[in-house]
């Protein structure tokens, strides 16, 4: 059975998409959710392998004017006539507008293909045998961390082969916790 988005991890995926920077508590504060459970939700939808990763998005219109001053300033160095210069820097201005036209371009096709609602269904694979999970996952939790299996077989034998590995994992979440 896949995993399944529901509202508050939608309305944390749409808080994430206007500014991956936010701190957990800016979500929380923006969708009404409480901080423990963004975080949570957060840490499980990173977990079962639906966000990758928060990635920035790259401003190229401040980049645009200081490529284009180097590049005449390295013709200048290189004794370039004025005409030379002067079509050699709109040669890199219209190939800068070009690069950010293709890549708003990019930004819009995936805006497209990006449709997160409720009820959106998230394939598992299992962790051991990486098969595809048809029923209700094995979950298999450890400090902040989720694991899941396809059956009980696959999730002893991970238990088993990285038993070293969890007990240290273990061991330092519990150093960080302080006691109350």
């Amino acid at each position: 059975m896949p995993f399944q988005l529901d509202s508050y991890d939608v309305s944390i995926l749409k808080a994430l998409f206007k500014d991956g920077r936010k701190s957990f508590r800016e979500i929380s504060r923006e969708t009404g959710i409480t901080t423990p459970t963004v975080k949570a939700r957060f840490d499980r939808l990173m977990n079962v392998g639906f966000i990758k990763s928060v990635s920035p998005i790259l401003n190229f219109d401040i980049v645009e004017d200081d490529i284009g001053k180097l590049e005449l300033e390295k013709t200048k160095r290189d004794g370039g006539s004025s005409e030379a210069i002067i079509r050699q820097s709109e040669e890199v201005q219209k190939k800068k507008k070009e690069e950010e036209k293709q890549y708003n371009q990019l930004l819009q096709q995936q805006d497209a293909k990006i449709r997160i609602k409720k009820g959106m269904k998230i394939n598992l694979n299992c962790e051991f045998c990486q098969g595809h999970i048809l029923g209700s996952p094995h979950v298999f939790k450890f400090a902040n961390y989720e694991r899941f299996f396809c059956c009980t077989g696959c999730m002893s034998g991970y238990k088993k082969k990285y038993a070293g590995r969890i007990e240290s994992i273990k061991r330092r979440f519990e150093g960080e916790i302080p006691s109350l």
